[in-house]
């Protein structure tokens, strides 16, 4: 709950997660998002047990062997390369764990820390998808990132 009242975490949810119920619901559904193979959600921590955000892959298309990176942090994790490590972690997984070949994500262009997240993370542009997203009825621009299996992994774990 308190990730999400932070106003830079509004659109990361589809409902509110404002109360210990929705919180609830909102962890419920990554688990079944796991379990039906469609998405696999990490909780991001500190040593301490501390929560700093998340990483995910969902979108999966198994015939492919493509996933769709998304990630946020919390206030106190941003600026400190959490969500860099936290991107590279989640694609070493994916590439010998899940098995996959491609990992896309994407990021408002108007959004330049989470353009230097991918970067930091491997994830080469591969060009602009216009007016893709639309948050207060504002549309925006999205930069399309990419990382296959056979890219040089920047921040060897």
């Amino acid at each position: 709950m308190t990730a999400f009242s932070d106003p830079l975490m509004r659109g990361q949810s589809v409902e509110p997660v404002d109360s210990v119920q929705a919180a609830e619901r909102w962890i419920t559904a990554r688990g079944d998002q796991w379990a039906a193979d469609s998405a696999c959600s990490f909780a991001v921590v500190d040593g301490s047990g501390l929560v700093l955000g998340q990483v995910c892959v969902s979108s999966v298309d198994r015939r492919h062997a493509i996933g769709w990176v998304s990630y946020w942090t919390t206030a106190t994790a941003r600026g400190r390369s959490t969500a860099s490590r936290a991107c590279c972690a989640v694609a070493c997984w994916a590439f010998d764990d899940a098995e996959l070949f491609r990992l896309e994500l994407g990021h408002r262009v108007n959004n330049p820390a989470s353009c230097k997240v991918a970067r930091a993370a491997g994830f080469s542009v591969e060009g602009q998808q216009r007016q893709k997203l639309e948050y207060d009825g504002v549309r925006f621009d999205v930069e399309l990132h990419a990382r296959l299996a056979t890219d040089v992994n920047p921040m060897p774990l």
